[in-house]
């Protein structure tokens, strides 16, 4: 992008920090490497602030990261916790970038001590301080998610540039809303969003256009980055293995403890012989080779929706237990099988709830549970989820191959 155009903002939507309490040391990892790739501005979300207020603010001083938030204050001062916005000439034009977040969001720890302003008062006021100090293009990093980042940006005037954050899909194409140009990147860090700000004679921007691209291998590592990258993740993989080894004896007494756990789907199939045979031909028995194929079977975030039972008693704990539970087996819709008896006396009804853990949001955008869950049902002996995945035209290949 830099070496394409003359005039480049660098902006990071926020909400990158992990959603695993072990995973604290990604979240100032992710903001040194922002750091590096000399980031302009960061915006804010409720997500980043799961560690605590102090976390974020100590991590903000040492890494020097430009973070904005025009709508998030602490109540005792009534002032903003982070800059509402920042002012920065880039070439010829003076760029405005401010920040929002829902304010009907939990804001974790700090919830006691902090407010948030209702989004579309705190934009007008600031797009107007921003419009006296002579901005010529206004940005917005959002994190209202799709329909009210969009309502806002409909309902209040002066905003250039839109880019959308908060439980977002994809879109290769970016969209209108008035005057707005809206870009939509999605959530997994895998992809890029450049939008184009036209500029008129008085280097005021005035309409463009915006896409997104996927930083697939085409594109190559930066070497002194990739080398940061590696060395974090060598000591990080080594504090997870050591913390993983003692989850595992914390599990194994709490197993012995509590009676319900997981058993696998070998032991389902001493019985249910056909439904095991059936569940062979569906795509859910290759949930774990999926994983293993794209190098993505050590990855946190996407393990527990191609196994049985994640970091649960009896269930998946690490690699060493794939021959057993991975895939998405029976008990992943069933229940645990120590509750066999219970269920088998009042059989467990499968609901929508129960496919949505993970067919969910990019993961599989288009899901359907009342066109789905047949194709996956003990009566269909098809195998045509299998042919989709194979074909790349199922929906869970379709949301994986843009996700993960």
């Amino acid at each position: 992008m830099r070496a394409g155009y003359g005039q480049v903002l660098v902006v990071d939507n926020g909400g990158y920090f992990p959603e695993q309490d072990t995973h604290r040391d990604v979240a100032w990892f992710v903001m040194d490497a922002m750091k590096v790739l000399g980031t302009d501005a960061v915006g804010l979300s409720e997500k980043d602030l799961r560690f605590g207020l102090a976390f974020i603010t100590q991590q903000q001083k040492r890494t020097q990261l430009p973070i904005v938030s025009a709508n998030l204050f602490r109540r005792d001062s009534k002032k903003t916790v982070f800059p509402a916005y920042l002012v920065k000439q880039i070439g010829g034009v003076k760029v405005g970038v401010f920040g929002l977040m829902s304010d009907k969001v939990p804001l974790g720890p700090a919830q006691d001590s902090l407010r948030v302003e209702e989004p579309a008062a705190a934009a007008r006021r600031t797009i107007a301080e921003l419009r006296k100090k002579g901005v010529g293009a206004i940005v917005l990093l959002s994190q209202l998610g799709k329909v009210e980042s969009e309502d806002l940006a409909a309902a209040v005037p002066g905003i250039d540039a839109l880019i959308v954050g908060h439980n977002v899909a994809v879109l290769p194409k970016g969209r209108m809303i008035k005057t707005t140009v809206a870009s939509y990147g999605g959530e997994q860090g895998q992809y890029m969003g450049r939008t184009v700000l036209n500029l008129d004679a008085k280097r005021k921007a005035s309409g463009g256009d915006a896409e997104t691209y996927m930083l697939g291998p085409e594109i190559p590592d930066k070497p002194e980055v990739a080398k940061l990258v590696k060395g974090f993740e060598d000591g990080f993989n080594e504090k997870l293995r050591k913390a993983e080894k003692d989850a595992a004896v914390a599990e194994k007494a709490q197993r012995e403890e509590n009676k319900d756990h997981f058993l696998g789907a070998d032991l389902c199939m001493r019985c249910h012989v056909d439904e095991g045979e059936q569940w062979k031909t569906t795509s859910h028995s290759l949930a774990w080779q999926t994983l293993v194929v794209a190098k993505k079977d050590a990855t946190p975030d996407c393990i527990p929706c191609h196994v049985v039972g994640y970091k649960q008693p009896g269930g998946f704990q690490s690699g060493a237990d794939s021959t057993k539970l991975a895939n998405v087996q029976c008990e992943n819709c069933h229940g645990m099988g120590t509750q066999h008896d219970a269920f088998a006396a009042a059989p467990r009804r499968i609901t929508e709830q129960t496919c949505v853990t993970c067919h969910h949001g990019e993961n599989d955008p288009e899901f359907n549970f009342g066109t789905k869950l047949p194709k996956i049902a003990h009566s269909n002996l098809s195998g045509e989820t299998i042919k989709a995945k194979k074909t790349g035209s199922g929906a869970m290949m379709k949301g994986h191959s843009s996700s993960h």
